[in-house]
């Protein structure tokens, strides 16, 4: 069945085709066609062609579904008092994820998949059409099997990250530990993951154990991805760039060198605003990036610990107030860009033969993302064409 979304007040389709040539390519007065779970035509409403069914939008702003490229939503436990502690001047070192990772390995899979679900359900009501989630709180073969299985029913973006910290009964066998992640416990995940990641960082990963890792996964057959630069500086921004990684993620600490190395890349810089608003971090100025060349993603970073927000208007608005980022640029980075992190040309824009993934916000402009924050004003969500989400207002 075909149907049309029309009189549309303001469609944001990322195409600089459209509108007035800007990156969100803004149609006035626009309508969507969707046949199946594609788009088949987008232009002003009045030369919208005969459909089986028809949505009035209500002169509402309909923006493409954002895309996160970045979250860790299969863990069991809570970390709340750590984030009290850290609202208390208790700085964020990384040794909270002991904790994740003890609850994860004593929880059974219905727990985790319980949880991943109900998660991915905020993630829907919020926006998001399409996610990533990675595993990293078994941190044995066993446990890191299970979770991308659990994951690989409600997401195809799947990411191994065996090397999210140095498990306690490794501690003094750090050796060993990169030996099994780049060798027993890869073989055991790679065929139920898209990605690899690895954490490069102080008390994580260094350089080389993270480029062992890395090139292991490649070898694999795995993309790569990477955390760095979120807790200081480093040399994991330049590594994901020489590695050809699809993004290099948190990048707090990013020097000019860094910049310059991305913007010459095909490496998105995607960009976390959930974390360093839970862990009280420094913030990462979005306007460098942009006035570097460097593609940009913004993603919600959901995990237990350091950032426990399934949503991406919140994330929107934390970028545009203390990033910098522009409330353009902070959607595109939240669609496009979260899109181009995951290396996808089908989805965080609006275009003819797109998968029809977009949201209906209760406003008339995509601006009141940053402008309203914290107002629920997702409205519907359409994915794949089907409608999984409305207000009661629709």
């Amino acid at each position: 069945m075909s149907v049309v979304y029309d009189n549309i007040g303001e469609l944001v389709t990322n195409d600089p085709s459209h509108g007035d040539g800007s990156p969100l390519g803004i149609i006035d007065d626009a309508a969507i066609v969707v046949d199946g779970d594609r788009i088949a035509w987008i232009g002003p409403s009045d030369h919208a062609p005969a459909v089986d069914d028809r949505v009035d939008c209500r002169k509402a702003s309909v923006i493409p579904g954002f895309v996160d490229s970045h979250a860790h939503l299969i863990f069991a436990g809570d970390r709340s008092a750590e984030f009290a502690a850290r609202m208390s001047g208790t700085p964020y070192d990384g040794g909270g994820i002991a904790t994740t990772v003890s609850a994860t390995r004593a929880a059974g899979d219905d727990k985790l998949a319980d949880n991943l679900a109900r998660l991915a359900a905020e993630l829907l009501r919020s926006g998001v059409t399409t996610f990533e989630t990675k595993s990293g709180y078994g941190l044995t073969v066993a446990d890191e099997r299970r979770a991308l299985e659990i994951a690989g029913h409600v997401t195809d973006e799947t990411t191994f990250l065996g090397a999210h910290v140095v498990p306690v009964e490794y501690r003094d066998r750090r050796d060993d530990y990169v030996n099994l992640v780049a060798g027993d416990m890869l073989a055991a995940c790679a065929p139920r993951a898209r990605w690899i990641d690895v954490f490069c960082d102080r008390g994580a990963f260094d350089i080389d154990e993270s480029r062992t890792i890395l090139e292991a996964g490649a070898d694999a057959g795995l993309g790569l991805r990477l955390h760095a630069s979120q807790l200081g500086p480093g040399q994991g921004i330049k590594l994901a760039v020489e590695l050809g990684a699809a993004s290099v993620d948190h990048c707090t600490f990013a020097d000019d060198s860094d910049l310059e190395a991305l913007a010459s890349s095909s490496t998105v810089a995607t960009l976390l605003p959930g974390a360093e608003f839970c862990t009280r971090a420094r913030w990462p100025d979005g306007r460098r990036f942009v006035a570097a060349g460097v593609t940009i993603a913004l993603a919600t970073d959901c995990n237990p610990g350091t950032s426990y927000t399934t949503s991406m208007p919140f994330c929107i608005a934390l970028a545009v107030r203390d990033m910098h980022l522009t409330p353009a640029e902070a959607l595109r980075a939240a669609t496009a860009g979260g899109a181009a992190a995951l290396r996808r040309d089908d989805i965080g824009a609006l275009a003819k033969g797109m998968r029809a993934d977009f949201v209906r916000l209760d406003a008339p402009s995509y601006i009141h993302l940053a402008y309203r924050p914290g107002v629920p004003i997702i409205d519907t969500v359409v994915v794949g064409g089907t409608r999984m989400k409305e207000s009661s207002n629709q």
